[in-house]
């Protein structure tokens, strides 16, 4: 029997004479998480963004340890032994969440941050990968966001807490490194999505809830009003083309410096372009309309992703393709009609 969040058991287990290497990712049950877990479980084993012959994968969840509490963390950690972490646990939330409890997001995840990264260190973890937030960055930034500008100024005051909370694993990873030699990193994603999202209308985040209201549209025979002009500029990178890039970084990837995982600059799409892909994914036949009440937020907020190419070649990784965003799409818009009936997180 395995444990809970544990991929099927394999001929060669953990706990047999040939011990396999544990790789443990909090957070398991989330967005990236479970895009993690289908492609560890959906290509051939042995392969570049597949598990390997030597790994046993654990996906942990807030039901089985609260990693605010370094207690619970050492027994997880002495359960599973891991070699590896991918670290992804954190409190989110929305604007208002943030704005209304930045005590609260600074102090959990800074709880969370600190029991994962002190007792990786203790037991041996040989190498752990946080992830990051595109909040890290300065209000105030000149664009494109690169790796080199997390820490130049304030975040922006809306969730400073939050954001200063993620910018600390940053600090983190090099206090260990510097004092211990720790292979503690990170990586920067820019806007995720795909299926397993939160797709809740009042706190999802663009494509979410936009393929929701499209749906209700549909239902309900009314219009699919979209929030502003439509205009806007978003990197967004599918969540199963991220896992793959987070497995490369687990097991290709040297600094302890963050890199940024995102789809590159020329490929931003504007909102009006989301909105017609998810009414080409939806059959939806009614009228789009754009509220051009609501505000559109900052125009665009792109990131370089040169870092990441460069050292993809470097690796001989040069051949990773990001799944066409129309394609992305539709098998998000599939999983939330599939899934909508039952509730899952939506």
């Amino acid at each position: 029997m395995t444990s809970k969040g544990q991929l099927p058991p394999t001929p060669t287990s953990a706990n047999s004479a040939t011990s396999k290497k544990v790789v443990l990712v909090t957070g398991g049950t989330g967005l990236v998480g479970s895009a993690l877990r289908y492609v560890i479980e959906n290509e051939p084993v042995g392969s570049p963004y597949g598990r390997q012959d030597h790994e046993e994968w654990v996906f942990l969840s807030s039901k089985e340890c609260d990693l605010r509490d370094i207690e619970q963390t050492r027994k997880v950690f002495q359960k599973y032994s891991p070699d590896k972490v991918i670290h992804l646990a954190a409190k989110v939330g929305g604007l208002f969440a943030n704005m209304s409890s930045q005590h609260t997001f600074l102090r959990d995840n800074l709880l969370m941050n600190d029991s994962v990264l002190q007792i990786s260190h203790e037991v041996g973890v040989s190498k752990v990968v946080s992830c990051l937030s595109t909040c890290v960055f300065p209000d105030k930034v000149t664009y494109p966001l690169t790796e080199d500008k997390i820490h130049i100024g304030p975040p922006h005051s809306s969730n400073f807490g939050y954001s200063h909370a993620k910018r600390l694993i940053d600090v983190q990873n090099h206090a260990y490194h510097d004092q211990f030699g720790n292979q503690f990193t990170s990586v920067i994603p820019t806007n995720v999505f795909g299926p397993g999202d939160n797709y809740e209308l009042h706190t999802a985040h663009v494509i979410p809830g936009l393929i929701h209201k499209c749906h209700m549209a549909k239902k309900n025979n009314t219009a699919f009003v979209v929030f502003g002009s439509g205009r806007p500029l978003r990197q967004f990178i599918y969540s199963r083309d991220l896992a793959k890039l987070f497995l490369w970084v687990l097991r290709e990837y040297k600094d302890i410096d963050p890199v940024i995982l995102s789809v590159a600059e020329h490929d931003e799409v504007t909102i009006k372009e989301v909105a017609e892909a998810i009414v080409e994914a939806m059959g939806f036949t009614g009228p789009v309309e754009y509220d051009t009440s609501k505000a559109d937020g900052q125009y665009r907020k792109p990131a370089s992703n040169d870092k990441l190419t460069r050292l993809m070649k470097e690796s001989g990784s040069a051949d990773f393709e990001f799944t066409p965003f129309k394609t992305a799409l539709k098998d998000s818009v599939d999983w939330f009609l599939a899934n909508y009936e039952n509730g899952a997180r939506i």
